[in-house]
């Protein structure tokens, strides 16, 4: 890796996740032995936050974020993201805790930085896949992600993907301070952002792969909240547009 991502953090949001963690935890620091991980633990009352201690104890490159409460996974990954950089990252990774995002794919991720600002490990593109996923949950990521592109107009396949990696000078230049959304709408919201700011976003195919233990966190306040935010600011982009044409000016800037 270049000198500028020199040092990688690995973020991993937990909920309830303790036996999932230390698999999780062994494998990312198998592939990418050079990275450091931070387990931003929401409280979960089974004892994750114990569990990310004690891996913490036993390796100094693993540290623990607890939080207070539950306040879902944007904000999470807020609270990484802040931690990172003012501990001088030069890229800072968005990853699971339920195993769904493989860790050894995380390598190929990592070596597409040099030529980006984001990279997203993408199932919606060419070599991407899930795995023991239903039929309608497919259908309803691909519907998701068409409405994403049409309505904002972005030239992402896999908008709400939430196995990515973002240099510490697309953070900044994002900015996070009026970030508020959770769920799938917070990884919308940091694209969007990122392809206004005229970033390179690189999709780099990924194989997802459904938990095995624990429960998903996905539910329909989640969805209901994604839905309105993006039909907000699909409204608000094609409004945008709309003068912009008027004013003869682009409309995006070029990814």
């Amino acid at each position: 890796m270049s000198d500028q991502i020199d040092r990688v953090l690995v973020c991993i949001p937990t909920y309830n996740e303790r036996e999932n963690l230390p698999a999780v935890v062994r494998r990312v620091r198998a592939v990418v032995p050079t990275a450091d991980i931070l387990v931003l633990d929401d409280s979960s009352p089974d004892g994750t936050g114990e569990v990310a201690d004690a891996l913490a104890a036993d390796d100094s490159q693993v540290q623990v974020l607890h939080r207070a409460r539950k306040e879902g996974l944007g904000r999470a990954y807020l609270a990484g993201f802040h931690w990172g950089l003012a501990r001088g990252y030069g890229a800072i990774v968005e990853m699971d805790a339920d195993g769904s995002h493989q860790p050894e794919q995380l390598p190929s991720l990592l070596q597409a930085l040099p030529d980006a600002d984001v990279v997203i490990g993408s199932r919606w593109v060419r070599g991407g896949s899930v795995v023991n996923w239903p039929l309608h949950r497919k259908a309803l990521s691909v519907g998701g992600n068409l409405y994403i592109r049409v309505l904002l107009g972005m030239p992402v396949h896999d908008a709400t993907a939430g196995f990515r990696v973002y240099t510490a000078q697309a953070l900044h230049r994002i900015g996070l301070h009026d970030v508020a959304s959770q769920g799938y709408s917070f990884q919308t919201d940091l694209t969007r952002r990122a392809v206004a700011l005229g970033m390179r976003v690189v999709e780099v195919p990924i194989t997802f792969v459904e938990r095995e233990v624990g429960n998903s966190k996905m539910s329909g306040d989640i969805m209901r909240e994604s839905l309105r935010r993006i039909t907000v600011w699909g409204v608000q982009h094609r409004g945008e547009q709309l003068r912009r044409l008027s004013r003869r000016e682009p409309t995006w800037h070029r990814v």
